[in-house]
């Protein structure tokens, strides 16, 4: 049976791929004081000019059960199971909403197969196990394959990134106000990464060339992840949940260094 991969617009993968590899996207929602949107609706360029001119906080919002039941109802009516890699549940209630869409859609639809995936990360690493598991998809693969895939990639995978500002991330409470001010006083630039599921240190420097070596280093020095492909930033810049990001993809191989 085909299998139809599903993911959320956190993964940033780009719309031509994504249709190429007959990816279906549910967007998450930007919420600006009492107004939301699609993210998928809102220009990068414009949403950063917001982000800055705004006194609104810029936050984000899952999408909601309905609407994942909306994506996996249509594939498996088009005869396909269905795979969903998402964003991380420690960082969004994204994987909570798709886990109470698969339920219900399996019971309007005996028989439905839906995998839900965790991510366990965000932008590019998360595109990452998407692209694995829409390229097994392709290839003829089983959903028990695809989610294999998925996995496998998520293993072999790292997301580092450094932020420009910490102002960000503490309004968005992945920080606390004390360290965004020692962070800012003792002029702190932090590599940061997804950590068990959540943002965390990676490591921590005084210059931004600096954090971009510290990114450099670790990527190949992971046991199993000797191959390294470093990525200045991604499609977006990951919007709400990161300025700019360097997305680290790593895969083992007899080389070193690429």
């Amino acid at each position: 049976m085909p299998v139809r991969v599903i993911t959320d617009s956190a993964s940033y993968l780009p719309p031509d791929l994504r249709r190429r590899l007959n990816i279906a996207e549910v967007p998450i929602y930007v919420r600006e004081g009492e107004s939301m949107a699609p993210e998928t609706e809102i220009g990068v360029a414009a949403f950063y000019q917001r982000l800055v001119k705004s006194p609104a906080l810029q936050t984000t919002s899952q999408p909601s059960p309905e609407d994942f039941m909306k994506a996996f109802s249509g594939a498996i009516a088009d005869g396909s199971d269905v795979i969903a890699v998402l964003i991380s549940g420690g960082m969004s209630g994204t994987v909570a909403s798709a886990d109470t869409a698969a339920q219900l859609v399996r019971e309007m639809s005996p028989g439905a197969r839906i995998a839900v995936v965790d991510s366990r990360a965000n932008c590019m690493q998360e595109g990452f196990a998407v692209l694995a598991a829409a390229r097994t998809a392709e290839a003829g693969g089983s959903l028990e394959e695809c989610e294999r895939a998925a996995r496998e990639s998520m293993r072999r995978s790292r997301f580092l990134f450094t932020p420009v500002s910490l102002d960000y991330l503490r309004r968005g409470g992945r920080i606390s106000a004390a360290a965004a001010l020692l962070g800012s006083v003792l002029h702190i630039v932090p590599v940061l990464t997804a950590k068990d599921g959540e943002t965390g240190v990676a490591g921590r420097t005084r210059t931004r060339a600096r954090a971009w070596s510290i990114i450099a280093r670790l990527s190949p020095g992971d046991p199993d992840r000797t191959r390294g492909r470093l990525a200045r930033g991604s499609r977006s810049g990951c919007r709400v949940r990161n300025d700019r990001a360097a997305s680290v993809r790593v895969r083992r191989s007899q080389r070193g260094m690429a």
